[in-house]
Formats: C-alpha cells, sequence, structure tokens
C-alpha cells in the first residue's frame, strides 16, 4: 500500500452522493464512489448542518484504499449564513449587499 495522492473536494456535508463531481475526482484513481458518499456521509452527518459544504482531503493509495478528513466550510459561507444572506451581490460595484 503505498501513497498515490491527495484530491480536494468540496461536497455538501452529511448528503454526498455518487455523481459526476465526485465520480471525475476518484474514478481515475480507481476508488469506490458508492464507498466514500457512505463513509462521508457517517463522518460528516453530525459535524454541520445537512447540506452545508464542506471541504475533503482525500489521501489515496495503490490497492485503491482511502482515507479522508473532512474540513471546515469555506469563509464566504459562514460570512453569508452569519449575515442572514442568500448569496452575495451579482455585481461587485453597483448593488449594496445591506440595502
Amino acid at each position: 500500500m503505498s501513497f498515490l495522492r491527495h484530491v480536494k473536494l468540496r461536497v455538501p456535508s452529511g448528503a454526498a452522493r455518487p455523481g459526476p463531481a465526485i465520480g471525475q475526482a476518484l474514478g481515475p484513481l480507481g476508488i469506490n464512489m458508492a464507498e466514500f458518499c457512505k463513509q462521508f456521509n457517517e463522518a460528516s452527518e453530525n459535524l454541520y448542518e445537512k447540506g452545508t459544504p464542506v471541504g475533503v482531503k482525500l489521501s489515496a493509495f495503490s490497492d485503491r484504499t482511502f482515507k479522508f478528513d473532512v474540513r471546515s466550510p469555506p469563509t464566504s459561507y459562514l460570512i453569508l449564513k452569519a449575515a442572514g444572506m442568500e448569496k452575495g451581490p451579482a455585481q461587485p460595484s453597483p448593488e449594496r449587499a445591506s440595502g
């Protein structure tokens, strides 16, 4: 079992599904997407509210095994949530987010 590489993903906590976004990252490494989604959902369901985007740093090994670390949500997501906004302004200057 030798290390192949690290992969960084952004996945919704407790709601990961096998699909193109995850498949394109894990497929070339030979990692079973369904197994990753199952383990990730179990690990992240109690950490954050379901659907919160969280970073994942996955280490892939040559025998097609893996381990991963669940990281914190992006700062921009946390700021928008604290401000009570769904999304930021569409254009940088003309609109005011608080207006």
